[in-house]
């Protein structure tokens, strides 16, 4: 292997640890606010990046009608919950937000199809369209037993895997899909190219982080969330609403999925089932920074994505054994530092 091929395969996992980085900081996100182990975010890249391509192919994509499916679950089910205790304003706000709002997006879909988008209305669209599933799911699965252990709560998280794998089955078939790339720029650097795909990857990566950390630090909402990542009890009892911060960690996490979707459908063909493996590759890196640590998350999913392509150039066949072998290290570490674990009460 020379150098030319070196700084290829450098390329190469940098661009994928980028999207890894993305995922792993959803996770940690989802973890830290509700104390889930959210398997089934590979699934919302799959969701994005495939909307994104049928969007652009000029066809109305499934999930534009599964995201008014997942609302009218949320409505039935909060309605039914809270049937005694809602006002009519409550109600009319809970049937504006998940019956209004997904078909008004629905419709917006329709019009925008009909009409021919272009490349930009589409990322958007498809962001839309994908950001309301993870409150509703939230609401749907996880509200009713946010105070469960967190085995109950991943055994949750793993059959909401298993259903959404399903219902991406159902609305997109098992065809896989492929979008053309956001740009066709392509910029040298020496022996190498970079493509305006992987440069997109790169400036996304950065401005999402970025915001993310602005969000945190500088607005109200953030800083609640911070606040019950730290002290679900302490949040409680200052007023902050673990229902609201929860809904919030699952929308900014199925934003995240379908932007990491949009940009690496131009690279891979996309199938209904794919995003489990991509997201297992993020809960790597999330795992390696501790389910808690954002820069050690981000800096430990470059090096997942830099393993990945080595592997993939020496060993192939092996590639993704190597890739989940680096979390066995990572896990004997800190049994030998922490071997006492506390129960839950």
């Amino acid at each position: 292997m020379d150098s030319t091929i070196l700084l290829f395969l450098l390329q190469d996992g940098i661009t994928n640890g980028a999207i890894y980085a993305l995922l792993g900081l959803a996770l940690v996100l989802v973890f830290a606010v509700t104390r889930v182990i959210f398997v089934p975010q590979g699934e919302f890249v799959a969701y994005g990046g495939m909307t994104f391509a049928l969007l652009q192919a000029g066809k109305v994509p499934g999930t534009a009608y599964m995201v008014v499916v997942f609302g009218i679950a949320a409505l039935a089910l909060e309605l039914a919950q809270r049937r005694r205790a809602l006002t009519l304003a409550a109600t009319a706000r809970e049937v504006a937000a998940k019956l209004l709002l997904p078909l008004v997006i629905l419709a917006i879909t329709l019009v925008a199809v009909r009409a021919g988008s272009g490349t930009l209305i589409n990322v958007v669209l498809t962001i839309a369209i994908i950001a309301p599933i993870g409150p509703y799911l939230y609401r749907v699965a996880f509200a009713p037993i946010a105070d469960a252990s967190v085995l109950v709560l991943l055994i949750t998280a793993v059959g909401v895997h298993l259903a959404m794998t399903g219902l991406g089955l159902v609305f997109f078939g098992a065809e896989g899909l492929r979008a053309p790339p956001l740009s066709a720029a392509a910029v040298p650097l020496g022996p190498i190219v970079a493509t305006g795909q992987s440069l997109a990857i790169y400036a996304v990566t950065v401005l999402l982080i970025v915001g993310l950390y602005l969000f945190f630090g500088q607005t109200l909402t953030g800083k609640a969330l911070r606040a019950t990542a730290i002290n679900r009890v302490g949040a409680r009892l200052v007023g902050i609403r673990l229902a609201l911060s929860g809904r919030v960690a699952f929308t900014l996490a199925a934003v995240i999925g379908a932007v990491s979707g949009i940009l690496i459908v131009p690279m891979t063909t996309l199938y209904y089932d794919t995003g489990f493996l991509v997201g297992l590759k993020g809960f790597v890196a999330a795992i390696i920074g501790g389910l808690v640590s954002y820069p050690l998350t981000a800096a430990a999913a470059i090096v997942v994505g830099v393993v990945e392509a080595l592997a993939s150039f020496f060993a192939s066949d092996m590639k993704e054994v190597i890739v989940f072998t680096l979390i066995l290290p990572v896990l004997v570490w800190r049994s030998l530092a922490d071997p006492h674990a506390d129960e839950e009460e």
